[in-house]
């Protein structure tokens, strides 16, 4: 069967650049160890997953849509205006570019929209028809997991491939689910405030109970603990923005057809596409 391998390459990029044990310069003095542990960490990817098909999505830099809905969202991230270029991850941006060209990936960067959504997109077109992996740290993703689509969550040997059973697992809940879930809880990464008092087992006890967030709040005076029942009342509006922000849909154009991420690897190293890219 066939199988796209969507990264989240934002995400991978910031992973190695802070992840990586110190900063790696080449023989001209230039920083390079986002790339390398890119690159290395791609390639990992891409030989464990062995894939038909791959696409690399980057997020660019524009106004974010969702925090029209709540100016607070992503709020807590790093302001790299602030810092020179050089010092961020975004400093090396366009050797990662050279290095995908090199390899024969195609990638892409957002300009209206958030990577999330270019890749949900591709997952709920493509994921009744193929194989879909998503890598990506991003826990958002679980709510697109199915039969079909799992998310890879790169940590070298420590790797895991989340599937509809480790949702199960982990939280009590399927994964069709899991916007509910996280509507409830909220999500500090992305600077989203749940319900307080609802962590995640009782926000997994409320989601199997009413099936989702919309029944919960009509049922809300239903619910049996008094302190769980005023604060879902009291926050309802709050829960409602919450589900907005988190859920993902195929509501966004997707950048190439599937036949255009045709990909056959042939066996290429770090090694040789940073020499290819005329990095070491």
């Amino acid at each position: 069967m066939n199988r796209l391998l969507i990264v989240d390459g934002s995400n991978l990029l910031f992973q190695m650049f802070y992840g990586m044990p110190a900063r790696i310069f080449n023989s001209q003095g230039k920083a390079i160890h986002g790339t390398l542990g890119f690159v290395g960490a791609l390639l990992k990817i891409i030989r464990r997953v062995e894939p038909t098909h791959v696409v690399v999505l980057f997020d660019g830099e524009h106004e974010n849509n969702r925090s029209l809905l709540n100016a607070d969202y992503k709020a807590n991230r790093i302001d790299y205006s602030e810092m020179p270029e050089e010092e961020t991850p975004f400093s090396q941006f366009n050797d990662i570019y050279n290095a995908l060209d090199f390899i024969g990936i195609k990638h892409s960067e957002t300009t209206t929209c958030e990577t999330d959504d270019v890749i949900a997109s591709y997952a709920i077109s493509y994921g009744k028809d193929m194989e879909i992996v998503i890598s990506s740290f991003d826990s958002d993703f679980f709510q697109l997991i199915t039969e079909r689509v799992s998310v890879l969550r790169y940590r070298g040997e420590k790797t895991i491939i989340c599937t509809p059973e480790y949702i199960k697992e982990k939280y009590g809940i399927l994964p069709e689910q899991y916007t509910d879930f996280k509507s409830l809880t909220g999500d500090t990464a992305d600077n989203i405030k749940g319900a307080d008092k609802v962590g995640a087992k009782t926000a997994a006890l409320l989601v199997n109970e009413f099936g989702t967030l919309e029944n919960i709040l009509k049922n809300a005076e239903t619910i049996k603990k008094p302190a769980i029942k005023e604060s879902i009342i009291r926050n309802a509006e709050r829960l409602r923005t919450n589900y907005k922000l988190i859920k993902l849909e195929n509501n966004v154009d997707i950048p190439f057809d599937i036949d255009e991420l045709k990909y056959i690897y042939d066996g290429v190293t770090t090694s040789e596409v940073l020499k290819g890219i005329n990095l070491r």
